[in-house]
C-alpha cells in the first residue's frame, strides 16, 4: 500500500511540475494506470490510494479481473488500451469505459453493432501509425480525415487520437505531429506518454497517459 501510494504520489507531482511551465491544468491530465499482467492484489493498493482509471491491454485479462473489483470500487474507470480484434467488440462494449485503439473500418463497424445492440456508446480514440510502420497498428495519417469522418458518420463518439511512437527515438516530434492532427480535424483528446516519456507527452498536450511502471514498478517487483 505505501510503496502503491509513494508511486502514484510521485507520477502525480511530475505532472504538477510539468503542467506549471506548460501553463496546463493539472486536471486536464488523466493518469491511465496500466495494470495489464498485474494481479487484482498489485491493483488493489492503487485503488485504496485513491486512484479510479485503470488500463488493461486484452478483454479476457480484464473480464477475469475487473467485474470483482468494480464491485469493491464501482467509481473505477476501465480503459482497453490494447488492440481490440473485432470479434470482441461486443465484451469490450460490455466491459470498458473508453477505447484506446479503433483503428480500422472493420473494427469500427463491429464496435457501432455492438454499441446499438448494447444501448450505449463508449467513447473512442482513434489510434494513428504516426511512425507509419508496418508491424504497428493504427489509421495511416493520410487516410485520418476520411476515417474520422466515417467514425462520426458511425456515431461512436471520437474520445481522440491515440499514437504509440517508435521504439528508441525521441518520442516529442511523434506527439507534437499527434497534437497537430488533433487540431486540423477539431479533436480535443490525447492519448499518448507512458512510463519512460510521460512528461513529455504532458508538455505537449497529452490528455490522457497511459502509465505502467512508474506506478506498479517492475512486473514480481
Amino acid at each position: 500500500m505505501e510503496n502503491a501510494a509513494t508511486r502514484l504520489a510521485e507520477v502525480k507531482a511530475n505532472i504538477a511540475r510539468i503542467c506549471k511551465p506548460a501553463r496546463r491544468e493539472v486536471d486536464d491530465v488523466t493518469l491511465i494506470a496500466v495494470s495489464k499482467t498485474h494481479p487484482t492484489d498489485r491493483i488493489t493498493p492503487l485503488l485504496e490510494a485513491g486512484h479510479r482509471v485503470f488500463g488493461e491491454n486484452r478483454v479476457q485479462e480484464a473480464q477475469e479481473k475487473w467485474p470483482a473489483l468494480r464491485e469493491q470500487y464501482p467509481d473505477a474507470e476501465v480503459h482497453l488500451i490494447g488492440q481490440l480484434q473485432s470479434n470482441k467488440a461486443e465484451d469490450a462494449v460490455q466491459l470498458f469505459d473508453c477505447i484506446h485503439a479503433l483503428d480500422r473500418p472493420s473494427l469500427l463497424k463491429a464496435l457501432a453493432k455492438a454499441m446499438d445492440k448494447a444501448g450505449k456508446r463508449v467513447p473512442c480514440f482513434v489510434q494513428v501509425n504516426i511512425g507509419d510502420e508496418d508491424q504497428k497498428g493504427g489509421c495511416p495519417i493520410n487516410q485520418l480525415p476520411d476515417f474520422l469522418g466515417k467514425v462520426r458518420d458511425a456515431g461512436v463518439p471520437i474520445a481522440g487520437l491515440m499514437c504509440l511512437p517508435p521504439a528508441d527515438i525521441e518520442p516529442a516530434p511523434f506527439f507534437a505531429l499527434l497534437a497537430k492532427l488533433a487540431r486540423d480535424n477539431d479533436i480535443q483528446g490525447l492519448s499518448m506518454g507512458m512510463s519512460g516519456d510521460y512528461e513529455t507527452a504532458v508538455q505537449l498536450g497529452a490528455t490522457h497517459i497511459r502509465v505502467g511502471t512508474a506506478l506498479f514498478g517492475p512486473r514480481g517487483g
